[in-house]
């Protein structure tokens, strides 16, 4: 049965990351995904100092309102003239190195797993499960993913116009009425919530694997946003099945292999795409060339 559960997280994980790495990809915004999972750790921190317990719960809390920080914290630095790659490695380095201050001077005599926080290890998740009344309801990373995943899919299938237009074309967003830097930072805070929901199964670092590969893959099969959206999903989902067996038989980390998995989808695709592959390119010239 555990196997079932661990398929579905990362599943879910995939699904949750793929429909907001389309709108990164588009944007030229991947690394957005990275810069959150290393800004959170001074959250991490400071929720564990405030509350003085270790539940998880509580400190995703406190990096989901980093993550947040963070995104504005970039978006403050790119008005004022600082290029989008600065902004980005300015802010994640910073907070970054704020959490390991912070760490090496209030949590030395601590056990703070930040281990599993930042790098996280999906073969524990189905063993964290939700009891609510003595009944248990699954794994709680279920129950956090899928949250995030449903709420994507809300906010995105509402405003599907409004974050198409202003991806595409931000200028005629603003000229037609839409509060462009609105649905930004509503952008921003699906992929701040998306990144921590995905800590204790993925971890940080991997789910940024998730945002971006699988959304880069679907934009080189298709040029329309909505089956981007739905290929992205089914590449993430491919991802995680076939990243769990290829894990059990190497007895290797699940969640890398999963990512690996994406990376070698990636790679064929980009080779045998039929509008951007490599193959069709060169046939294209030798085809132009007689």
């Amino acid at each position: 049965m555990n196997h079932i559960w661990i398929i579905l997280i990362g599943a879910l994980v995939a699904s949750s990351c793929s429909i907001v790495g389309c709108f990164l990809v588009l944007r030229k915004m991947s690394m957005i995904g990275d810069a959150i999972s290393h800004s959170v750790l001074p959250g991490i921190v400071i929720a564990f100092l405030l509350s003085g317990t270790r539940d998880s719960s509580v400190m995703v809390f406190g990096a989901a309102i980093i993550g947040i920080i963070t995104v504005f914290l970039i978006q403050m630095f790119q008005n004022n003239g600082v290029q989008s790659d600065a902004s980005i490695g300015v802010v994640f380095t910073a907070l970054f190195a704020v959490g390991v201050v912070l760490i090496s001077l209030f949590t030395r005599q601590v056990d703070l797993d930040l281990d599993c926080v930042l790098y996280g290890e999906i073969a524990y998740a189905p063993w964290d499960t939700l009891e609510v009344g003595g009944m248990a309801l699954g794994p709680k990373a279920v129950w956090g993913v899928g949250s995030v995943f449903l709420l994507n899919l809300l906010v995105i299938g509402i405003f599907y116009k409004q974050f198409k237009l202003c991806s595409f074309d931000p200028a005629m967003a603003a000229a037609l009425g839409i509060p462009v830097m609105f649905f930004h930072y509503l952008l921003m805070s699906l992929v701040s919530l998306t990144t921590v929901s995905a800590f204790e199964s993925v971890g940080a670092i991997l789910v940024v694997g998730m945002i971006i590969v699988p959304a880069a893959t679907a934009y080189l099969l298709t040029d329309k946003l909505s089956r981007m959206i739905v290929y992205s999903m089914i590449i993430g989902i491919m991802s995680s099945i076939l990243g769990y067996y290829i894990a059990y038989l190497l007895d290797a980390s699940i969640a890398g292999c999963m990512i690996t998995v994406a990376g070698l989808l990636f790679m064929i695709t980009l080779f045998i795409s039929p509008k951007h592959g490599v193959l069709f390119k060169i046939l294209r010239l030798k085809r132009l060339a007689v």
